[in-house]
């Protein structure tokens, strides 16, 4: 199959949100490799680390203007022959940090604290690329484990433009540190192409992602995208070498959890035949739910199955 390299530049990226009405800038076929590069940052925090921000970034930031949403997004990307009601299946093989440095802030009304925290504080974050670690003073080194925040494909045309901030249907913000390299993403197509587009490079998050930023910087990662006309979602879905994950988006926090469990429900009647009270029941014993992040406006729970159950 194909090798294609796609990297962030003013012809190649949007800023801050998703659109069907988007024109793709490459075309795949399925079962390519697709090497994507992704920038992240506003002028200010290129201004801040001077020549070690990338031209690319710089132009961007002169050419590109920003919509509703932070994240500079790469693509999108037509994978022929995808048809809304088909899905997509993302194998993550790698996931590299492109810089010494990334950034994290917190401002008012945001984060998970946001009464607590009424201001704005915001930091450069030097990254030890030769250690994998992210610096956070005092003798702290945070180790690195990337990932991109922000995977998706286009939404319905009916919802037109969709900011980059809250996850959904579509993927988007999802925010989810179990993404890294090693795992597979399966996204529902809404439009033909599917419009896969990526970007919000993170080099590490915890679990919520409570201030509202991880350690945010560009990446390289190559994917295998791969049409599944074979597969019917509804939401997104993922899986890791030990685990399937299933995924919750709402406002509501408990709702967010609600989903998730009910997505995990109807994923074992799938996988397993199992009935509806023997699925609910295993859930309480053997699958955990985590929060995914609580800042994005629509909050996030993922349901993690291990698959040694199955064994």
């Amino acid at each position: 199959m194909a090798r294609h390299e796609l990297a962030a530049g003013p012809g190649t990226v949007h800023w801050g949100y998703y659109d069907a009405r988007l024109k793709p800038v490459m075309s795949v076929e399925s079962g390519d490799t697709l090497i994507v590069r992704t920038e992240s940052g506003r002028k200010e925090y290129a201004d801040r680390v001077g020549g070690r921000a990338s031209e690319a970034l710089r132009a961007i930031h002169a050419k590109i203007p920003q919509g509703p949403g932070p994240h500079i997004m790469t693509g999108p990307v037509e994978v022929r022959g995808a048809r809304p009601g088909d899905a997509l299946e993302i194998r993550i093989r790698d996931i590299q940090p492109r810089y010494d440095w990334g950034y994290n802030q917190f401002h008012p009304l945001a984060g998970g604290l946001p009464e607590d925290f009424p201001y704005t504080v915001k930091r450069i974050v030097d990254i030890d690329l030769e250690r994998r670690t992210a610096d956070w003073g005092g003798g702290v080194k945070v180790p690195l484990a990337p990932f991109f925040g922000n995977i998706g494909v286009a939404p319905p045309p009916a919802m037109g433009q969709v900011p980059s901030m809250p996850p959904g249907p579509w993927g988007g913000n999802l925010d989810n540190k179990e993404l890294m390299a090693g795992a597979t993403l399966y996204l529902p197509v809404f439009n033909a192409g599917a419009l896969l587009s990526i970007g919000d490079g993170h080099g590490c998050q915890g679990d919520g992602e409570a201030c509202l930023t991880a350690v945010e910087t560009g990446l390289s990662g190559v994917f295998e995208v791969h049409l599944r006309k074979d597969m019917r979602l509804k939401v997104p879905r993922a899986e890791t070498p030990t685990h399937y994950i299933l995924m919750g988006f709402d406002p509501i926090l408990d709702n967010a959890a609600k989903m998730a469990l009910r997505e995990t429900i109807a994923f074992l009647g799938e996988l397993r035949g199992m009935s509806r009270d023997d699925a609910y029941t295993l859930c309480s014993l053997a699958v955990d739910l985590r929060v995914t992040q609580i800042v994005n406006g629509s909050k996030g729970v993922h349901a993690m199955l291990p698959k040694a159950l199955f064994a």
